[in-house]
């Protein structure tokens, strides 16, 4: 447990054979020297080298700290940032950060930017990132403990060895988590939080709702929740073990995103029909108005997300099966579910074809194989036409939700906002059995 505020180390850009920091205001190298305005920033095989804006060079070393002399006013800001990564908005951009910059040597010859920053005002950043700032106050509010929850769980998650993924010739499970991190606490996209620093306005209602819950966290059993979340979960949320290592928490429970229950399927069939149909729950909304207020500009390009479906050429597919694989799987015959989790997020598929057959998990995984950037989730079902002499000629998906499924489905917490329940009662929802309890 902490008793205060943090420190976070956030990785902004890495593998860059140049970067081009811009200063405003004024910062101090370690010496004690002040600069500012742009910079250049190269390696020299061993070290940064950091030039002024004529080309002069002003410090060397492997790693290059800059401290502003007023953090309240002053920022960095980098070019070619890029977001999004391997997903199909996958975009570069120019951001600004408040904190100290610290330009890294890496072994390979390239540097790297990060940005130190207080988890308080990382956390602000984050809210208005990971969702738009006219979201209702109580789902920001809501947001804010699980990702201030989720963030210090990690810290204390990294000091302990990673838990290997499996792969064999028959079977690859592979997942990623914050372990997976060298050298900093978390990257700023969404394989950690996104974060865009002061490039994504920060409101006066995300400072309310980050405010509001200063040092709040949700706790179980005198440890603070691993307090995931993502976009929508169809329906039905997860558990950890669907996506990650083979753990429970009870706090990560599967729980119907609705007043009415919804028991989780038995059967293919049964799943067919569940995600066939568009069954009563919080994130099943088609108020677009609700929607423009809570995501962001390049997630609103995703339209359909409660159910979707996404068609091949059995051609295409097994292609996209060699290229994000690196398998040839010769003709493909058949995709065969092997393992789901409650929300019918399948985290073991089997791929059968002429050449080769391999069960691939967990659910990341599984996105990544079957779409040239990702699948919105891996709750699908698989559909095939044939032509007129019985030869197999497209796969059809069938599928629900938004991500990962587990913890705290943000449009679903958003639309509970909006009926006006408090932040609390959408954290009781989301994490049952946490505690939410204030630690700084």
């Amino acid at each position: 447990m902490i008793d205060s505020e943090p420190q976070i180390l956030v990785a902004l850009a890495s593998r860059m054979t140049r970067a081009f920091p811009a200063l405003k205001g004024v910062f101090r190298l370690p010496d004690g020297r002040p600069v500012s305005g742009e910079l250049c920033a190269s390696s020299n095989g061993q070290a940064v080298v950091l030039a002024d804006a004529a080309g002069k060079p002003v410090a060397e070393g492997l790693e290059i700290l800059l401290t502003p002399d007023d953090p309240r006013s002053s920022y960095f800001t980098v070019a070619d940032v890029a977001i999004g990564i391997d997903f199909h908005w996958q975009r570069t951009e120019s951001q600004s950060f408040r904190g100290d910059a610290l330009l890294r040597a890496d072994k390979d010859g390239t540097i790297s930017v990060l940005n130190r920053i207080g988890l308080e005002a990382y956390l602000a950043s984050v809210i208005s990132s990971e969702m738009s700032a006219q979201a209702p106050p109580e789902f920001l509010k809501a947001q804010a403990v699980a990702a201030r929850s989720w963030l210090c769980a990690m810290l204390e998650k990294k000091k302990t060895p990673r838990k290997a993924s499996s792969c064999s010739e028959g079977e690859i499970l592979r997942w990623q988590d914050v372990n997976d991190h060298e050298g900093f606490d978390v990257c700023a996209d969404d394989h950690c939080q996104r974060y865009q620093g002061i490039t994504k306005i920060i409101s006066d209602n995300v400072a309310r709702a980050v405010g509001a819950t200063h040092g709040a966290f949700l706790v179980h059993q005198d440890t603070i929740c691993d307090a995931r979340y993502y976009k929508c979960c169809g329906g039905r949320t997860d558990v950890f073990a669907t996506a990650w290592e083979d753990a429970d928490f009870p706090y990560l429970a599967s729980i119907a995103d609705s007043d009415i229950p919804h028991p989780p399927m038995t059967s293919e069939d049964g799943w067919a029909a569940w995600l066939g149909s568009s069954p009563e729950a919080y994130c099943n909304t088609k108020d677009t108005d609700l929607l423009a207020r809570v995501l962001p500009a390049f997630d609103l390009e995703t339209l359909h997300f409660y159910r979707w479906r996404v068609a091949y050429d059995k051609d295409e597919l097994e292609e996209i099966l060699r290229r994000k694989s690196g398998i040839d799987f010769g003709e493909l015959q058949h995709l065969k579910p092997l393992s789901r989790g409650p929300s019918g997020r399948i985290f073991k598929l089997q791929i059968v074809g002429t050449k080769r057959t391999v069960t691939v998990g967990k659910e990341l995984e599984i996105r990544r194989w079957l779409s040239p950037t990702h699948l919105l989730s891996s709750a699908f079902v698989a559909a095939t036409e044939h032509d007129p002499k019985g030869r197999l000629t497209r796969f059809i998906l069938h599928g629900g939700g938004w991500g990962h499924g587990v913890g705290l489905c943000q449009i679903g917490a958003a639309v509970m906002a909006e009926k006006g329940f408090s932040s609390d009662k959408i954290l009781a929802h989301y994490f049952p059995g946490a505690e939410l309890r204030k630690l700084y």
